[in-house]
């Protein structure tokens, strides 16, 4: 009854995960931030961008609940259960903001968290300081991510732009976090090999 009541639970989860079904445990950081007009292409420029943000966050939630789930210790567990509730709350907070201009999380999201949660999996099965090194690398990736995100957002943009600067400032703590429970570096071609996973992410879900 415990596996079948887990199954249940991880699968409720999912199912609101990819459908954008969430809530955010902090408020967020665009709320008092008054909306500024955008031309539609800037609209659509902004919603292509959040939506790359909305899927990463997708991932994001696969990846730990698989990687706290088969984790060995106890702290790891926990650490992975903490980042998951932030990583919740971006997930909230850019599927908002994709509403507010009009837009669409990607259709795409099932794909995203089943691949996501099988490499979490795999992640965990190797050992937590490699589990923890996957973390601190991803973390890592996607924090040059969003800055790049910063650049390319239009600039009188200020709501997207505060979500996303707060999430980057969430993902430095994650990788520092996982770096002081001892993660271990990742080989130089696994690093490449999750660059260009990340590419293809980016690409489709930008338009998808």
């Amino acid at each position: 009854m415990q596996f079948i009541d887990q199954f249940i639970s991880e699968l409720d989860k999912a199912l609101r995960v990819v459908s954008g079904v969430v809530a955010a445990s902090r408020p967020n950081p665009a709320t008092a931030l008054a909306e500024v007009p955008l031309s539609d292409a800037e609209k659509r420029h902004s919603a292509g961008l959040m939506r790359i943000n909305h899927v990463g966050e997708v991932c994001a939630q696969a990846l730990y609940d698989a990687q706290g789930r088969f984790a060995q210790s106890a702290a790891l567990k926990q650490q992975f259960a903490h980042a998951g509730i932030e990583e919740e709350d971006h997930l909230a907070w850019t599927a908002e903001r994709l509403h507010e201009l009009g837009s669409h999380t990607s259709l795409l999201n099932p794909l995203w968290y089943a691949g996501s949660y099988v490499l979490g999996s795999i992640a965990a099965h190797v050992g937590d300081a490699r589990n923890l090194g996957f973390v601190a690398e991803t973390e890592r990736q996607v924090e040059q991510h969003l800055i790049s995100h910063l650049d390319k957002l239009p600039a009188q943009d200020i709501k997207s732009r505060a979500i996303v600067d707060q999430m980057r400032q969430d993902e430095v703590a994650h990788a520092e976090a996982a770096v002081a429970l001892g993660a271990a570096a990742m080989p130089l071609p696994v690093r490449g090999l999750m660059q260009a996973m990340s590419k293809v992410m980016t690409t489709v879900a930008y338009r998808i």
